[in-house]
């Protein structure tokens, strides 16, 4: 009874319901109850449509200062899959992108691998650099100038003055949030030995790019060792965030999967009842955000997120694989888009910078040429450019 009164307050005023009432839906609501009235609120703000971003992702470089208990991308020193890109390599794999119809140049790196690597120092001064975000700010501007491609840069936590020189060369940025309990950071837990990963770091980094009206990506890992009411909790420091600044672009859901040689190894998957409860109060918490689950982390059973209130896929890349989980693939884009279809909605391509945030001084006066060149009257990717008509 308690559930159904917070069900109906949630979808009789979108954006009302609070920590108690979610904390109580995620503890007792029935699971389909709570999925049919998530697909509802989507339905009720961002209907017919579920987009994704044609992108390549380059991996500039995968030293990390970090140690997260659970992460395969990081790399030491003398690894065969060590990644160092030169100017020439990101410029082959942004110009592939170009060739595959993508939009999105995805940087993404380690957390300020130059503090702790030598062999990270050396590399970015024999490119004339001092730090990893000098490179991503030039080379940026290279592949913008030189593809067309919109860069978006995922480099972990960063300063003021940091987001606001890559605001020049990117339509957006992200920063995950994981989670906003300082318990994970504990000996032991998934956040040991990720000083970046603290909480008031990642939520001081969000701050600063609402400051700068950055259009920001961030969210949740679910099934890291977080309680429920923590997960509630992090889902609404989110919200409170895009409340103060109104940047937040999109909230990604991702479901933990144990990969082997990780201090998590031992750990079971997310499991799919607890993981889809926590989509679909996203989007009740959150009724008019862009909610995102990857399809290449829930093969076989992706569409069902559709029914908890999902409107984005992410980006999906037809050139290059995911670096970060390197051992789920992404689907095709046309699997993605039957699948999207078998829900009763169209698949659309988007930019990396969604069509809410094209105006109102969120992306900088110099990007919006090259916005115009790949985007229709309302804001997503020409359908003639993404479909090769």
């Amino acid at each position: 009874m308690l559930a159904d009164s917070a069900l109906d307050r949630a979808l009789a005023s979108p954006g009302s319901l609070t920590r108690e009432d979610a904390s109580g839906l995620m503890s007792s609501c029935p699971t389909a109850t709570l999925v049919a009235a998530a697909g509802r609120a989507r339905d009720s703000t961002r209907p017919g449509i579920v987009t994704y971003s044609r992108k390549v992702f380059i991996n500039l470089v995968n030293l990390c200062r970090d140690t997260c208990s659970y992460c395969t991308y990081k790399k030491e020193p003398g690894d065969p899959m060590l990644s160092m890109l030169s100017p020439e390599h990101v410029m082959a794999i942004a110009q592939a992108g170009r060739d595959a119809r993508c939009t999105e140049a995805l940087f993404v790196t380690g957390e300020r691998p130059e503090q702790k690597y030598p062999e990270a120092r050396d590399w970015l001064r024999s490119m004339g650099y001092q730090s990893t975000v000098d490179y991503i700010c030039d080379i940026g501007e290279q592949v913008l100038q030189k593809t067309g491609l919109l860069p978006h840069t995922n480099a972990g936590s960063l300063t003021k003055g940091e987001m606001a020189r890559l605001k020049e060369t990117n339509v957006s940025m992200g920063v995950m949030l994981e989670s906003s309990s300082a318990r994970l950071m504990g000996k032991g837990l998934a956040h040991d030995g990720a000083p970046s990963k603290n909480p008031k770091v990642r939520i001081k980094t969000l701050e600063s790019a609402g400051e700068l009206k950055i259009p920001m990506t961030t969210g949740v890992l679910a099934g890291i060792g977080e309680t429920p009411e923590e997960m509630v909790d992090s889902l609404f420091v989110i919200k409170e965030l895009h409340e103060r600044h109104g940047h937040i672009q999109e909230v990604i859901l991702q479901n933990f999967e144990p990969k082997p040689e990780t201090g998590m190894a031992g750990f079971p998957s997310t499991p799919k009842e607890y993981f889809i409860r926590a989509v679909a109060l996203a989007r009740l918490i959150m009724p008019g955000m862009n909610i995102q689950v990857p399809p290449n982390l829930n093969p076989a059973i992706y569409g069902r997120y559709i029914d908890a209130g999902i409107n984005d896929w992410g980006g999906i890349s037809p050139v290059t694989i995911d670096h970060v989980n390197p051992e789920f693939p992404w689907p095709s884009i046309n699997e993605v888009r039957q699948v999207t279809e078998q829900k009763g909605k169209k698949l659309r391509a988007r930019l990396p910078v969604y069509p809410e945030f094209l105006e109102g001084g969120f992306i900088s006066e110099r990007l919006h040429d090259y916005v115009n060149l790949l985007s229709d009257d309302s804001g997503l990717v020409k359908e003639e450019y993404a479909n090769g008509a």
